[in-house]
C-alpha cells in the first residue's frame, strides 16, 4: 500500500488522476447527472487529489451513474475501485479510486453535506465543453428544480 508520503511521481499520478476525474464527470453527465463539479484537492490534502461530485434525481439513476462510471474506468484505464459506500441506500454513493473519489448524491444529501462548502478552498477544475451539462428548470408551482435533459444531436 502506498502511504501519502510515498506517492508515485506527481506528474504521472496527477495526470492519470485528472483524466480519471474528467472521465468520471463525463460519464456522470452522460447518465443524466447534474451539477457536476471536479475539485482539485492536491494543495489541501495528501490523501487524495480530486473529488468528482454529481447530483442524481433518484436511487435508480444514482446507481446507473455509479455502475457506468465503474465500467468505463475499468475499460479505459483498467481501474478497479478500491472501495465504495452507499450503494445499498443509494442517496450518496462514494467510489474510491485512490487519488480520485467520486461522490454521487441526491439533491437533499448534496445540500446537507455541502462538500463544495467543506472544501471551499479547493480549485474547481474547468470541465471540457464536450461534457453535456443539462440546465436545471424550475417548476414555479412547486418550487422544485428538475434537470433538463441534454439536447439531442440528431
Amino acid at each position: 500500500m502506498t502511504s501519502p508520503d510515498h506517492r508515485p511521481h506527481p506528474d504521472s499520478a496527477t495526470h492519470t488522476g485528472l483524466e480519471r476525474a474528467i472521465t468520471a464527470a463525463r460519464v456522470a453527465a452522460e447518465t443524466r447527472g447534474t451539477d457536476l463539479v471536479v475539485l482539485d484537492l492536491r494543495e489541501l490534502t495528501p490523501v487524495f487529489d480530486f473529488f468528482v461530485i454529481a447530483t442524481g434525481t433518484s436511487r435508480r439513476q444514482i446507481h446507473a451513474m455509479a455502475d457506468e462510471i465503474e465500467l468505463v474506468l475499468k475499460q479505459q484505464y483498467g481501474d478497479l475501485k478500491r472501495g465504495g459506500e452507499g450503494y445499498e441506500e443509494g442517496r450518496w454513493i462514494v467510489l474510491d479510486y485512490g487519488d480520485t473519489v467520486v461522490h454521487l448524491l441526491d439533491a437533499e444529501a448534496r445540500e446537507f453535506w455541502d462538500l463544495e462548502g467543506l472544501w471551499v478552498d479547493a480549485r474547481r477544475v474547468a470541465l471540457p465543453n464536450s461534457i453535456p451539462q443539462p440546465a436545471a428548470v424550475s417548476n414555479e408551482a412547486t418550487g422544485e428544480v428538475q434537470p433538463q435533459p441534454p439536447a439531442s444531436s440528431l
